[in-house]
């Protein structure tokens, strides 16, 4: 007979390996990739084969001056296989950082917020 403890710890061991683990599968390493850190919102700009490059801008303080620049900034993330056909050049997503992948990258496709404009 299971004591009514044991069955607490359990569920605590449990719940507490599955609490903020969003999870996605990478094509290279067929590896669970746990997420962790930032997320970004930006537009494709170039699709590779297992990654695509997002820019999105953002306001930089300039100290000298007491002003703000509006820069772009351009990353790299990794293109999960589920999500390879859904997502196109132009597309607005969502990434979010991840354990270094390879050199340049850091982060992985989460979703797509919507379709790029077509003209």
């Amino acid at each position: 007979m299971i004591n009514h403890r044991e069955k607490q710890m359990e569920k605590k061991k449990t719940s507490e390996s599955e609490k903020g683990k969003s999870l996605v599968g990478t094509k290279k390493q067929n590896l669970i990739v746990p997420l962790r850190g930032r997320k970004f919102q930006g537009t494709v700009t170039r699709k590779f084969e297992g990654r695509v490059t997002i820019e999105f801008e953002r306001t930089k303080f300039i100290q000298k001056y007491e002003r703000y620049i509006k820069t772009k900034t351009k990353m790299h993330a990794r293109l999960p296989e589920k999500l390879k056909n859904e997502i196109a050049i132009g597309d607005y997503i969502q990434i979010q950082e991840c354990r270094p992948l390879s050199k340049i990258l850091h982060h992985v496709v989460i979703n797509k917020i919507r379709d790029g404009d077509k003209k």
